[in-house]
């Protein structure tokens, strides 16, 4: 649901951003006819003429491309579909395993490197959090300090998709499992212990931030479209 969901959201080019919200499906903007975009309004001169255009295209493969390769995603979808890992004592539907170990499946272990991109993201999220504290008065043209439903969506956005990202199989064995002797390091032993705390729920951090982030988007969608109104608490 949530695929169909995303992809029908990427396409529509509109209703992304409102007020000082911005859809975290959207963020960031690099190019696109929005007040947080990076580089310029409207399409880049290089993206193909024949192609529609939306700013989600040039960014969802980055924390598309780390859940699709999540080890717990992993474990969920090929069970799922594949009947692969099968339940005790149920044969395997094949006579050879090769799983990760060769191609299709190899192409999974780039999920250490779309890690990095991840943490990037979260810090570019985390700054549209702040934005959304600011709210442009109409009588100044100033912006001044506030909080509004969607502030609050925002920041829990963040907090969720964190608490994912930190709890990582991948970050946690960058951090200290690759260590022979990690007591050696008393700040790498709190990192680690840290980030296990967050791996241990790294299953309800998955979905629940899948979550937030989808309600994110229809949120600032709805408020956009006017058909639902942005309660401002101060």
């Amino acid at each position: 649901m949530f695929i169909i969901y995303s992809t029908w959201a990427a396409f529509q080019n509109a209703h992304y951003e409102f007020g000082p919200y911005l859809s975290p499906m959207y963020s960031p903007v690099l190019w696109g006819d929005s007040d947080h975009n990076w580089f310029g309004r409207g399409t880049p001169s290089w993206f193909p003429s024949w192609l529609p255009y939306s700013p989600a295209f040039l960014i969802l493969w980055a924390p598309a491309g780390f859940r699709l390769t999540c080890y717990y995603y992993r474990g969920a979808y090929y069970k799922a579909f594949w009947a692969d890992p099968i339940n005790c004592a149920v044969g395997e539907p094949r006579k050879g395993y090769i799983g990760e170990s060769n191609w299709p499946l190899k192409i999974m272990n780039i999920h250490r490197y779309f890690l990095y991109v991840a943490i990037l993201f979260i810090f570019m999220l985390a700054y549209d959090a702040i934005l959304a504290f600011w709210f442009k008065n109409p009588a100044t043209g100033k912006g001044e300090f506030g909080i509004g439903i969607g502030t609050l969506v925002l920041c829990t956005n963040v907090v969720l998709l964190s608490g994912y990202t930190f709890g990582c199989h991948s970050l946690r064995h960058l951090i200290g499992g690759r260590k022979d002797c990690m007591s050696e390091s008393p700040s790498c032993v709190k990192a680690f212990n840290g980030c296990t705390a967050l791996n241990k729920r790294h299953m309800l951090f998955a979905w629940m931030s899948l979550i937030v982030v989808g309600f994110s988007d229809v949120y600032i969608r709805m408020c956009s479209m006017g058909v639902w109104k942005d309660l401002r608490i101060i």
